[in-house]
């Protein structure tokens, strides 16, 4: 059997249209299923960076838990010395009460004694 260029070949029309029409649904099918890798693929990266951003972030939030539990703490003892205050303010009212009740005293005893 000899080919060449002048080689002729004779198909029925209705074989090459089925050639076409199983090339074509086969060309489609393939860029379908690459589309859907490349979907899939896309939706992994993300899913990944996502990740990595949630455990970039949790030292942050631990160290921000921390700082705001020190806080906190400040905070408490500012309050201890806040109520210790209020306490010296009415102990210091009540003194200069009793101060001034035994200066009365001493100004009584003066003047009676002249």
């Amino acid at each position: 059997m000899k080919i060449s260029e002048n080689t002729s070949v004779s198909m029925p029309i209705r074989n090459m249209i089925g050639i076409v029409v199983a090339v074509a649904v086969g060309v489609w099918a393939y860029f379908g299923i690459v589309e859907r890798l490349n979907k899939l693929e896309t939706a992994d990266t993300l899913f990944q960076a996502d990740l990595l951003k949630k455990a970039e972030q949790e030292p942050k939030n631990l160290e921000m838990y921390m700082l705001i539990e020190h806080l906190a703490g400040q905070i408490e003892s500012v309050e201890k010395e806040i109520e210790a205050s209020r306490y010296n303010k009415v102990n210091i009212d009540h003194l200069k009460e009793q101060i001034i009740s035994i200066q009365k005293v001493i100004d009584k005893l003066r003047n009676g004694s002249h």
